[in-house]
């Protein structure tokens, strides 16, 4: 009995042992893990980091901007064909009314005089279908009022044409108009991260986001230098109008003629000079002939990103004029202050 007890009291010993032992290393593992959790936590982002993390925000809300840009553009001219096809099926309309008002003239006399012409009958009927489905009859009629009636029944098939081309136009607008909005909520977000990124800066931080490129605005020496060198007199005139607007708000979107975005800025400098710019950057690079950047004058375009996602007017001596974002106004900056992507002479 003793040689049995012997072994349980030492498999009891190493049980509390190994109890005893387990709590111990639990406890050490628990105190690591807890102290671990507070020593190793992500720490804080640097100034350069944020600024770094906020510079993508912005190119990717310009991307986004363009594409909105360009579905707005898409959108614009829909609504217009709409309007336009309304108006033309109204103006139809008014001359419908007119030949039936004619036909109707002369109906009232036939009618006086004892009977309706079948082909009045049915040129007069409020239901076009059945006028169409009708219309064979009517020109078999032989009556004198053919030509009269013929002209109704063109009338008819015009407008109904009109009317179907508006419904697909409805139809497109419908589209256009829900892209805008998808467009609009990845610019609003990207734009949102950036602001609650800066936020975490001190105020000289955040102004040195948006002021790294130029710090001195240029006077009007550089104005007219550049405007004398531009290669004709309508990119001289784009040129001054960029230089007037030096200072004026980034604002997604815009086009002036007090806030811009990058295309919007371009464009209303050549519309100032009398020249029709598309309205977003991947069109305008194809609005000219393509230049090399070693033969760049004042005036040309010049195109950053893989993407063409921005854009600025070059002015001469590696500077452009562009809207950057919205952490900085327009301002004049080195053209390799961006990956370089190509230049266009619109004039």
């Amino acid at each position: 009995m003793g040689a049995h007890r012997r072994p349980r009291q030492r498999a009891t010993g190493g049980g509390r042992a190994r109890t005893a032992a387990t709590i111990t290393l639990a406890g050490a593992a628990t105190a690591t893990g807890l102290g671990g959790g507070t020593g190793h936590a992500d720490p804080q982002p640097t100034a350069a980091q944020v600024r770094a993390k906020v510079d993508k925000l912005y190119q990717e809300a310009e991307v986004a901007t363009e594409k909105y840009n360009g579905a707005k553009e898409k959108a614009d001219a829909a609504e217009q064909r709409l309007e336009d096809l309304r108006d033309e099926a109204a103006r139809k309309e008014d001359r419908l009314n007119s030949a039936r008002e004619a036909l109707g003239s002369v109906a009232a006399a036939q009618y006086r005089s004892g009977g309706l012409d079948p082909a009045l009958q049915l040129a007069l009927s409020s239901d076009p279908d059945r006028y169409l489905d009708g219309a064979a009859f009517a020109e078999r009629a032989g009556s004198r009022q053919q030509a009269e009636v013929g002209r109704v029944r063109k009338e008819l098939r015009e407008i109904e044409q009109l009317r179907g081309a508006a419904r697909v136009e409805v139809s497109s607008l419908k589209s256009r108009r829900a892209e805008l909005k998808r467009h609009r909520e990845t610019v609003t977000g990207k734009l949102e991260s950036a602001r609650r990124l800066l936020s975490r800066l001190t105020t000289e931080e955040r102004a040195d986001v948006g002021d790294r490129a130029s710090r001195s605005a240029p006077g009007p020496r550089e104005s007219l230098s550049a405007s004398a060198q531009a290669p004709n007199s309508r990119a001289a005139a784009a040129v001054a109008y960029a230089y007037q607007k030096l200072g004026s708000p980034y604002v997604w979107g815009a086009t002036g003629p007090n806030a811009f975005d990058c295309s919007g800025l371009t464009q209303a400098a050549y519309r100032a000079a009398g020249v029709s710019l598309p309205r977003t950057t991947y069109a305008q690079i194809d609005a000219g002939r393509r230049v090399p950047r070693s033969e760049l004058a004042p005036g040309d375009l010049v195109f950053f990103y893989s993407g063409i996602s921005h854009v600025g007017i070059y002015v001469g001596n590696g500077q452009m004029i562009h809207a950057p974002n919205p952490s900085a106004p327009v301002r004049v900056a080195p053209v390799d202050e961006m990956p370089f992507a190509g230049a266009t002479r619109v004039v």
